[in-house]
């Protein structure tokens, strides 16, 4: 089998020039968008930090969009989650067009349009179906043997087709928006296993429209890499040091003990002589993405009465970190080893990673009871809530 295939509006390109998937979401250029966040990142690094020259002018970009991954389960028989994933996608569209269209399209003219979401959702799920029953047939009869799929759907806004009108109706919308898939092998790590644990580091700021989950952050957060240590395999964003919002393509979770003046008189589950704890992440309103696997671990809690707390976990706080875990669509759920962040925010102004004075928090082999007793029912659920892969075929 091929190792990836990539498909424009369900056209396959030549195997031999399909690229990995991060080439396809980080090829458009720069926006002012872009400019301002770089920016930000030179404040937090100081002068040092040179802010890219974009160079290229709007109608040379390439790709730029809305997506979404997630991969298949079961060898292959079905897509995780994939109903949540096609509407997180419309969301994402509708906000970039409506508030962000450099994020979406080789323009920032604003493209505003009184759509409703569910307008949004059809003509998505349309347009993505259309794609897929023409991919999945051309990837399975490449197919052999077993393994898993990871798939990429980036949904584009293409000015030309709009021409000179600039009225945006349901029709249009299907008119306008390109839409590629990419495909590959997968293998997902084992959970619990402690070599696919993964090891943290706070380097922050937060991010822009992160309510969206758009291409061009592939690229915005590239400048962040200057300052991931060794053996870092995720880097944590914050704007302050303290408070932490996510990860660059994860969603961040830990599972601490309650503040004394917080704890509440009766707990809905019984972890016998553990102290009282809760599992926290940040609100959405902190600016963070609204991530699948974020939703279903909210949803998780709330059904077997683990106490959850939206708020943003507290790096001052971390005496009080039992355990922590990051989720993806791909990974799922990942337990965490160490998480480190350097000693103070200023401390980011220095040339490289290895000036920064790290603090480093460490937690016990192997996930805690309650990661464990989340992990486990997300991937019953994912069963649960799979799309046939053969509903393609």
């Amino acid at each position: 089998m091929a190792s990836s295939f990539l498909f424009t509006n369900g056209v396959i390109s030549q195997i031999s020039d399909t690229p990995p998937v991060s080439s396809l979401l980080e090829s458009h250029p720069g926006n002012e968008f872009e400019k301002c966040f770089f920016k930000q990142i030179q404040f937090i690094c100081g002068q040092d930090f040179t802010v890219p020259d974009f160079g290229l002018s709007p109608s040379e970009s390439i790709v730029a969009g809305a997506y979404t991954t997630t991969r298949t389960h079961n060898n292959a028989s079905c897509l995780l989650f994939w109903k949540r994933h096609l509407q997180r996608l419309a969301e994402s569209t509708r906000i970039l067009f409506n508030s962000k269209p450099g994020f979406l399209f080789k323009s920032d003219k604003p493209m505003p349009s009184l759509l409703p979401l569910s307008v949004w959702e059809s003509v998505i799920q349309s347009l993505v179906r259309d794609s897929m029953n023409k991919a999945i047939p051309i990837v399975n009869c490449e197919r052999k043997g077993s393994g898993e799929l990871a798939i990429t759907t980036l949904v584009c806004g293409n000015l030309e087709k709009l021409g000179g009108n600039e009225n945006v109706d349901e029709e249009r919308i299907s008119q306008i928006l390109d839409v590629y898939l990419h495909v590959g092998s997968y293998v997902p790590p084992v959970f619990s296993v402690r070599e696919n644990c993964a090891n943290l580091a706070v380097v922050g700021p937060g991010r822009d429209v992160a309510t969206a989950k758009y291409s061009d952050w592939v690229r915005l957060r590239k400048p962040l890499e200057k300052l991931r240590p060794d053996l870092v395999t995720e880097l944590l964003l914050s704007n302050d040091g303290d408070q932490i919002l996510e990860g660059c393509i994860t969603n961040f979770f830990v599972v601490c003990q309650k503040d004394s003046r917080e704890v509440e008189a009766k707990s809905l589950l019984d972890y016998g002589s553990m102290p009282s704890l809760e599992v926290q992440t940040a609100p959405l309103s902190d600016g963070v993405l609204p991530g699948i696997i974020r939703q279903l671990v909210i949803e998780v809690c709330s059904s077997m009465g683990i106490p959850f707390r939206e708020v943003a976990p507290s790096w001052s706080k971390r005496d009080l970190w039992e355990d922590a875990f990051i989720t993806n669509s791909l990974r799922v759920m990942q337990h965490v080893e160490t998480i480190q962040a350097p000693s103070s925010w200023e401390q980011l102004k220095l040339n490289n990673w290895k000036e920064v004075l790290w603090e480093e928090k460490r937690f016990k082999d192997g996930p805690g009871m309650i990661t464990a007793a989340i992990q486990k029912e997300i991937m019953k659920r994912a069963s649960f809530e799979g799309f046939p892969v053969s509903n393609f075929i």
